[in-house]
């Protein structure tokens, strides 16, 4: 499959998430993603950066910000077809697609158990009952540092799972897309 084809397949199939993609499917259009992230942040930081300049006292401290409207456009029109083809490539290697999920999920795990642990916590640390705003905030500490850990090591997994060869004949997504004759 060559750059061109990978490209258009993922996006004539950007709601297709049964089946199978190859390797080069899949990171050829992961590079078309990339190239064109660094192109629509190129264009953001040309024409929608503001630069400002503030003195205090004797130094001058320039900053430029840019909300990134370009790669806001590029990151929603390819978000689709990339988690897609991130879910059949997860199925060419013979897993499940919700592995694709798996870094997404696990930070909106962690961010839930920080958001709703802590805030369990200081409600007890008004009423005078601080044993149990400590004891709840240890509690989801205890839970949401593993968690981090494992949340920094989910991309690496994730990347190992993609390289992965595909399953030599047809597994239950599908025929093997090296073994089938357009």
């Amino acid at each position: 499959m060559t750059f061109g084809e990978a490209v258009r397949t993922c996006f004539s199939k950007f709601l297709t998430f049964s089946g199978r993609a190859s390797r080069p499917e899949y990171w050829f259009f992961f590079l078309f993603v990339v190239i064109w992230s660094v192109l629509a942040g190129f264009i953001d930081w040309q024409f929608f950066t503001q630069v400002t300049e503030t003195q205090v006292n004797d130094t001058t401290t320039v900053t430029a910000s840019s909300n990134g409207p370009v790669q806001s456009i590029v990151a929603l029109i390819v978000f689709l077809p990339h988690l897609a083809v991130a879910w059949r490539r997860m199925h060419d290697s013979g897993r499940s697609g919700l592995y694709a999920l798996f870094p997404i999920l696990l930070a909106l795990g962690a961010l839930a158990m920080l958001v709703f642990g802590i805030g369990l916590a200081s409600t007890f640390g008004h009423s005078g009952a601080h044993k149990l705003d400590i004891l709840f905030t240890r509690a989801t500490l205890l839970i949401v540092i593993p968690t981090l850990v494992i949340l920094v090591l989910s991309p690496l997994l994730m990347l190992w799972w993609l390289t992965r060869p595909s399953q030599p004949g047809t597994n239950k997504y599908g025929p093997n897309p090296y073994e089938v004759t357009p």
